[in-house]
């Protein structure tokens, strides 16, 4: 039989040209595998085909030609003991390949009469085998073979492409998972300061929509400032001039969002080059800081109180003290009372400063114990009452508790320390005086006890952070008022460590209603 070897060659290239064109347009494993095999099976007057990948150690078919779906599992013995290509394409054979096919033959019922296979190879990588059949007894010839490792090279670059873009896919899919579910915010910029990345950390501290913030310049979003309030972007933007050092550029500065909440945030930005060293991206690593700085704001101004505190008591003792001690005077019994019961007052209010220190110390630092008791809270109240009604002339205290109030397994001390603390803040937050109360209620698992006031009150946004550890709420009154903030912190310590809680209702000018519940184990009657 006479063959057009012009055609034929033609023909070739056509399939080629289809398949490389094919590689270029999708990367679609499976279809582009079939138009591969499809053409090396018709170049070859091939009347089936498969094509069989390497996956975590062993074979699988990936495409067919000519073979009913149902047929492909008698094809096994296609897929096993496959060496290597050690030696390349030219030095490789199956072994028992006759064998093989008689197999498939005789268990597929389909009258296999010769076999080509080659394998597929790129960079050196072993990745599979391609297979065309003949029912004819026409053998393969050498040109045959030279034509389907045309086809097998198309086969081993498709998979290997496949396999890389995959890859890069998964590693994209990955590192925009971390990105996206970041607890830092992350932008990514172009090198004009464009947003190309934000994500969702980003828009929670800044306010801005993802989809809104994409395209616009970092500082349009941003608005940095610094604590004078000054604009840190736009005029002075930290990294459209980069240095020449390697070392990310970091800023601090504050955000303000469009609810007017202040974020304090520190940003790393870190500046990525080309092989010809052009900058391609810049990525801002965004850390919300607003409670590392609270917090330095918060030692700032405890040791300032502490000192002021510490201080005060200690000048006066001193003062009254020297004042006692002087040679040249005579003083008379009531001075001399009058300034010992001062010196005496001012060593209380120092050893009770130091005491709540120390508190809040062992609090921190786990270590607050209880001495549990039988305790009736309304004779506590009492005595506190009793104590505070003689310091201040201005309030009027009443204790409003029912008669049959029972009483609780609980630390009487520390239940006292708790009442000391709440009147006491009553009394220096409602400077202008009023009425004072001290009361409770009993419900069947627990008891309830309330101090209130008729004095400035505390701002809604300011109750959740007032049992906080040197917090003051902001006031006319915070500079003029006696404290290190350490008072309700330590009466929330307490109340928990007995399984209860602590809760506040105010509203600012109404006054303040400090509550606790403590678990109900009653013990009896006073």
């Amino acid at each position: 039989m006479l063959i057009d070897y012009s055609d034929y060659k033609l023909r070739q290239r056509e399939y080629l040209l289809r398949i490389s064109r094919a590689m270029t347009s999708r990367l679609e494993l499976k279809s582009l595998l079939r138009l591969i095999l499809s053409g090396a099976a018709d170049m070859l007057d091939g009347e089936a085909g498969l094509i069989i990948l390497k996956e975590d150690g062993t074979f699988h078919i990936k495409a067919s030609y000519g073979v009913s779906p149902e047929l492909l599992r008698f094809f096994e013995p296609f897929l096993v003991d496959i060496p290597s290509p050690s030696g390349g394409v030219s030095g490789w054979s199956l072994p028992d390949l006759e064998m093989r096919l008689n197999l498939v033959s005789a268990a597929a019922g389909i009258p296999l009469r010769q076999v080509i296979a080659l394998p597929l190879i790129a960079e050196g990588e072993f990745l599979g085998v391609i297979y065309i059949f003949r029912t004819t007894s026409l053998a393969f010839s050498e040109n045959d073979r030279q034509v389907l490792a045309s086809f097998a090279d198309q086969a081993a670059i498709a998979v290997r492409n496949v396999r890389l873009y995959q890859q890069v896919l998964r590693e994209k899919q990955r590192l925009n998972a971390i990105i996206e579910n970041s607890a830092d915010g992350v932008m990514i910029l172009d090198p004009r300061g464009r947003i190309q990345v934000f994500n969702k950390a980003m828009a929670n501290l800044t306010g801005w929509d993802p989809k809104d913030a994409i395209g616009k310049p970092c500082w349009e979003v941003l608005r940095l400032r610094d604590a004078q309030g000054n604009q840190l972007c736009k005029e002075n933007c930290p990294f459209l001039s980069p240095s020449d050092s390697d070392s990310p550029l970091y800023v601090e500065g504050d955000i303000y969002r469009g609810d007017e909440k202040r974020i304090t945030v520190g940003i790393t930005y870190s500046h990525l080059f080309d092989e010809e060293g052009r900058l391609t991206n810049i990525i801002a690593n965004v850390r919300d800081i607003t409670h590392i700085r609270e917090a330095e704001e918060m030692k700032s101004t405890f040791i300032s109180a502490i000192s002021h505190e510490l201080k005060t008591p200690v000048a006066i003792i001193k003062g009254y003290a020297s004042t006692l001690r002087r040679e040249d005077a005579r003083w008379d019994e009531e001075t001399l009372r009058e300034s010992l019961a001062i010196i005496e007052e001012e060593s209380d209010r120092l050893s009770r400063l130091i005491d709540n220190l120390l508190e809040a110390s062992r609090i921190q630092a786990g270590g607050l114990k209880l001495e549990i008791g039988d305790v009736w809270i309304p004779r506590v109240a009492e005595k506190v009452v009793s104590s505070y009604s003689r310091q201040s002339k201005l309030h009027h205290f009443e204790v409003a508790f029912p008669p049959d109030f029972p009483v609780i397994l609980a630390d009487e001390e520390r239940i006292r320390e708790v009442l000391e603390n709440l009147v006491s803040n009553a009394i220096k937050y409602s400077p202008q005086g009023g009425t004072i109360w001290i009361g409770g209620w009993a419900e069947p698992d627990k008891v309830v006890v309330y101090v209130a006031d008729q004095g400035i009150g505390i701002p809604e946004e300011e109750q959740e952070r007032i049992f906080e550890r040197f917090y003051r709420v902001e006031s006319p009154l915070k500079r003029r008022t006696k404290g290190v903030g350490l008072g309700l912190y330590i009466c929330k310590a307490i109340i928990e460590a007995h399984g209860g809680k602590i809760w506040v209702e105010s509203k600012p000018g109404k006054g303040a209603k400090f509550i606790f519940s403590l678990p109900r184990q009653e013990v009896g009657v006073p």
